[in-house]
């Protein structure tokens, strides 16, 4: 899925045509988002820039859920309650980064970002 080159629609006004400057490098091409759902794990890890790696999560049952008490707890996901990045990620039960999920635990917030972190930390509700 590479990016077109911007602003390149229209003629010049003696008639010839627009040419880029340079291509696109390829840090430059989307990919498409890595959306983390409940199910048993499944990592992907994909090569980036600077010969780097990410790990995101395909699917997840488990968190880590910070407790008041300063522990981390390893706790079942049980559902996604609301999702504020996208009604339709809510919908589809996709958990990012600011999730609401249902716990054995109870109610928590996600503040890691799974599809891009590889792992799935949270926080309690009150």
């Amino acid at each position: 899925m590479k990016r077109s080159v911007e602003n390149l629609s229209t003629s010049k006004i003696t008639g010839g045509r627009r040419h880029p400057l340079r291509t696109r490098r390829k840090y430059d091409m989307d990919r498409f988002p890595n959306e983390a759902n409940i199910g048993a794990q499944v990592t992907v890890t994909r090569q980036v820039r600077a010969n780097h790696t990410k790990t995101g999560l395909k699917t997840i049952d488990y968190v880590n859920l910070a407790m008041p008490d300063a522990k981390v707890k390893k706790t079942k996901i049980l559902k996604v309650l609301e999702n504020a990045t996208n009604s339709d990620y809510q919908r589809r039960g996709v958990i990012s980064k600011g999730a609401i999920l249902e716990t054995e635990s109870g109610k928590c917030r996600v503040v890691s970002r799974p599809g891009q972190h590889g792992v799935v930390n949270a926080i309690l509700l009150k």
